[in-house]
C-alpha cells in the first residue's frame, strides 16, 4: 500500500492531513491520497494552492456559513476542482457568541464559558450535528460514493465541523472508532490549531484565565466525538442503522463507497 501524503508545510492553511491509512474492523484500511482534511482555504499562498492543485481533486467540501465567510473570506479557487458549500452549525454559532469570544472580558467570559459550560456546549452541538444535519452527512457520503474522489473537506478550523464529516465518513466505510479518535485529536498539534482571535492585543486580553476559559472552544477532545457516537447509539441504535436510517444509505451505495475509499 503507497504510503499517506506527507504532511507539507503548509503557510495558509492548518490542520491539512490525509486520512489514509486508517484501519477497518475488517482489516482493510483507507487509501492513501483519497481524503483528505484541513482547516479553510481562503488565505493559501499561491504555493500552497499549487501544493493542493497537485493533489488532483476532485471536490472540496466547504463547510462553513456565511458568517465564516464574511470572516475569513471564500476559497482560493484550484483548476479544475469543484467547490461545494454545505454550511454546517458552527459549535460556537451566533454572532453575538463570538463577538463575546473575540471582545468580551474576563467577568463576560466566566459568565458565558466557566464552570464547564464551554465544553458543555461543544459536546451539545456535537450531538445536534448528527442529530440534525442527517441530510447534510447523506448527501457528502453519497457524493463521495459516486464521483467526488479525490476530496478534501475543510470548515474554519478543521476540527468541528470538517471533523464530524470526516468522523461520519470513515464510520461509513467502517474504521474503528479508536482510529476516528486519534485523528481527530491530530487537530491539537500545535501547527495545526486554529489561531485565537481577540479583538484586542492588550495583555489582559489574552491573559491565562482568558485563554483557558476560551481553551474548550478550540481543543479537540475525545468527549466531543465520544458524544456524536453516543448520539448515534441512542437515537439510532447503533451505526448501522443510522447509516441506513440516518444518512439513507443502501448496501450498493455502501459497497461502492468502500471500493472507492479502501484497499481491497
Amino acid at each position: 500500500m503507497t504510503e499517506p501524503v506527507p504532511e507539507p508545510e503548509l503557510e495558509g492553511v492548518r490542520n491539512f492531513r490525509d486520512v489514509g491509512g486508517l484501519p477497518t474492523t475488517d482489516g482493510r484500511r483507507v487509501k492513501p491520497g483519497k481524503l483528505f482534511r484541513s482547516g479553510h482555504l481562503a488565505h493559501a499562498t499561491e504555493t500552497d494552492a499549487e501544493f493542493l492543485a497537485s493533489l488532483g481533486l476532485h471536490t472540496i467540501f466547504d463547510f462553513r456559513n456565511n458568517a465564516d465567510h464574511a470572516l475569513e473570506g471564500l476559497d482560493v479557487e484550484l483548476p479544475g476542482v469543484r467547490n461545494v458549500n454545505i454550511p454546517l452549525s458552527d459549535p460556537a454559532d451566533g454572532k453575538e457568541f463570538w463577538k463575546m469570544v473575540r471582545d468580551g472580558g474576563v467577568e463576560q467570559l466566566r459568565g458565558l464559558l466557566g464552570d464547564g459550560k464551554a465544553a458543555d456546549r461543544m459536546a451539545d452541538s456535537y450531538r445536534a450535528m448528527i442529530e440534525n444535519r442527517t441530510a447534510e452527512h447523506s448527501r457528502v457520503v453519497h457524493a463521495l460514493a459516486e464521483d467526488s474522489v479525490p476530496a478534501l473537506m475543510h470548515c474554519a478550523a478543521g476540527k468541528d465541523r470538517a471533523g464530524l464529516s470526516i468522523a461520519v465518513t470513515l464510520l461509513a466505510l467502517g474504521v474503528e472508532r479508536e482510529a476516528i479518535v486519534a485523528d481527530y485529536l491530530e487537530s491539537n498539534a500545535p501547527h495545526r490549531r486554529y489561531r485565537v482571535r481577540r479583538g484586542s492585543e492588550a495583555p489582559e486580553a489574552r491573559s491565562p484565565e482568558v485563554m483557558e476559559l476560551l481553551a474548550p472552544l478550540f481543543d479537540a477532545r475525545a468527549e466531543y466525538l465520544t458524544a456524536a457516537f453516543d448520539a448515534i447509539d441512542t437515537y439510532w441504535g447503533g451505526v448501522d442503522r443510522y447509516l441506513a436510517e440516518g444518512l439513507g444509505l443502501s448496501s450498493e451505495t455502501l459497497g461502492r463507497l468502500r471500493d472507492r475509499l479502501l484497499d481491497r
